[in-house]
């Protein structure tokens, strides 16, 4: 297991594989799963293999949770462009959508 190495000692293997099932997502559950392999002493090809994902990323997922503990192992909210539409505009337009066309006015149904 050249390269990376768990620092964290809060959980066992055991206790990252518990984590994992109670994980709110299935990715950040392969995440704790990997982890788990890991401390039990499986080297990080294998490891990241049976996890669905490539040794630089099992190194990447090491860091992060050394760092930030089970946390860090979590989905992150991605960053994008902020609404264009305010909250009030939003639920103007909700209300166009569930008031459905007006047959005289636009000629559908």
């Amino acid at each position: 297991m050249s390269g990376i190495a768990i620092t964290r000692t809060d959980l066992s293997a055991e206790g990252l594989r518990a984590a994992a099932s109670k994980a709110p997502s299935i990715p950040a559950a392969r995440r704790m799963l990997a982890l788990a392999l890991v401390l039990e002493g499986a080297d990080r090809t294998t490891a990241a293999r049976a996890c669905g994902m490539d040794r630089q990323t099992l190194r990447d997922w090491v860091h992060r949770y050394n760092a930030e503990g089970l946390a860090g192992l979590r989905d992150r909210q991605a960053p994008g462009r902020s609404a264009k539409l305010t909250p009030e505009q939003k639920q103007q337009l909700a209300a166009l959508v569930e008031a459905g066309p007006d047959v005289d006015k636009d000629g559908v149904v």
